[in-house]
C-alpha cells in the first residue's frame, strides 16, 4: 500500500467512526433531557416556562456536538489537510 492509500483509508475510517460516537452520544444526552424535562414538568408545572427554555438551551448545546463532528467527518472526507502534504512529499517539493 502506498502513502495516499493510507491517507485515504485512515481518513474514511476516521470519518465514519467519528460520525457513528458523534451522533450516538448527543441522541442518548437529548433523549435523557427531554425524558429529565418532562419529569419535571410533571412534578411542577408551574415551572413549565423556565424548564422549557432551559431544555431548548440544552438541547441546542448537545446538537451542536454532533454537528462539530459531522463538520470535522467531512473535512476529513473532502478537504482533508493531509491530502496536501502527501502529494508534497510525493512530488518532492
Amino acid at each position: 500500500m502506498d502513502n495516499m492509500t493510507i491517507i485515504a483509508v485512515a481518513s474514511i475510517v476516521t470519518a465514519g467512526i467519528t460520525t457513528a460516537f458523534g451522533t450516538m452520544g448527543p441522541a442518548l444526552g437529548e433523549g435523557r433531557a427531554v425524558s429529565t424535562a418532562l419529569s419535571s414538568l410533571a412534578q411542577q408545572p408551574d415551572a413549565s416556562a423556565t424548564i422549557t427554555r432551559t431544555l431548548f438551551v440544552g438541547l441546542a448545546m448537545i446538537e451542536s456536538t454532533a454537528i462539530y463532528c459531522f463538520v470535522v467527518s467531512m473535512i476529513l472526507i473532502f478537504a482533508n489537510p493531509f491530502w496536501n502534504h502527501a502529494i508534497a512529499q510525493a512530488t518532492g517539493k
